[in-house]
Order: C-alpha cells, then sequence, then structure tokens
C-alpha cells in the first residue's frame, strides 16, 4: 500500500478512502485476537505486569474500534503491523524455553528486545506519532476525535517505555546471569 511509506498517503481523501476486503479481515482478525487476549488474562496465572496488559488491551481495542468506525484503518494498519513485528520473537522465546532451549531461549528474547526497543521507541514515534500528531493536523485539520485517538496512541507509548524498561532490565540480568 501506498502509505507504508508514505504516511501523509493515510491523509488524503479522509474519510472517504476505500476499504478493502483484504483490510477488513486483517482488522478483524486483529480485533479477535485482542480481545481473546483480554478475557484469557483474567484466567492465565496473574503475573507482575497484569495492570500494564490490561490498560494496553483496552487501549489497543479502543484504537482497533475507533480508527474502524472512524475510517482511519490504513494508519490503523501501520499500527498493528509495527505491533506485529516483534511480538511473535517474545512468544517464540517462550516456546524455547518451555521446550527447555535455554540458548535458543536467549537468542529469541534478544532478537525480540532489539526488535521490540527499534520498532516502539524508534521508528513508531518518529513515524506514526509524527503523522497522528503532526501530518494529519496539517492536512485535514483536527479533526472532532483527534485528540481522543492521539491521546490513545500516546498510551501505548508510554507502555512502550515502560516495557523496554523491563525488557532491558530482564536482558542486563541474563547477562549477568548468564542466562533470560
Amino acid at each position: 500500500a501506498p502509505w507504508f511509506w508514505d504516511t501523509r498517503q493515510c491523509w488524503y481523501n479522509y474519510p472517504f478512502q476505500p476499504l478493502t476486503s483484504r483490510l477488513y479481515y486483517y482488522y478483524i482478525l486483529e480485533l479477535a485476537f485482542y480481545w481473546s487476549l483480554m478475557f484469557s488474562q483474567f484466567t492465565d496465572i496473574k503475573r507482575k505486569d497484569f495492570l500494564i496488559m490490561f490498560v494496553h488491551h483496552l487501549a489497543t481495542i479502543g484504537l482497533i474500534t475507533f480508527s474502524y468506525m472512524n475510517n482511519m484503518v490504513r494508519v490503523g494498519t501501520l499500527v498493528l503491523c509495527l505491533h506485529d513485528a516483534s511480538d511473535f520473537l517474545l512468544e517464540a522465546a517462550k516456546l524455547a524455553n518451555y521446550a527447555k532451549y535455554q540458548r535458543l531461549c536467549d537468542a529469541f528474547f534478544m532478537l525480540f528486545g532489539v526488535v521490540f526497543i527499534v520498532t516502539r521507541l524508534g521508528i513508531y514515534p518518529f513515524w506514526i506519532l509524527n503523522t497522528t500528531l503532526f501530518e494529519s493536523w496539517e492536512l485535514i485539520g483536527p479533526y472532532p476525535s483527534w485528540w481522543l485517538f492521539n491521546g490513545l496512541l500516546v498510551t501505548l507509548q508510554v507502555l512502550h517505555i515502560i516495557w523496554s524498561y523491563l525488557i532491558i532490565r530482564t536482558a542486563s540480568k541474563a547477562l549477568v546471569r548468564g542466562k533470560v
């Protein structure tokens, strides 16, 4: 899609942008996934980051729903793709850990940490937040829900900062101990 490389394309002809069936199914799949995470969080073992994850799931479900209802699917797909880029690496690290493949677990976790920090502390604020905060204001002006939409996106950025700190702390401890 042209807006993948040129984020200004997210706002051209807004809100009269066609929704392709591929984007529709991608959105529905992601929304279903995050709803499943929201519900499973209450049945899983309670973790230290329960509250942070709960806020994340609420914000994500809110953003997916809001961006779909307001035909902001172009920028929404950018946010979803960027977040999907690192998540599978963490799941791979967990699988390797459960299978008792410690070196593979460590490698996946370190790779996850690098990709997470690059995408969520680098690309996300300078690419996604830049287009939603500044390019949208410049191209279409302050639409009625601008503050809510960007407030949820900034909430995600705060969570990214917290998680990056936790990832770096975990990686540092692992380097000292010799394993993740």
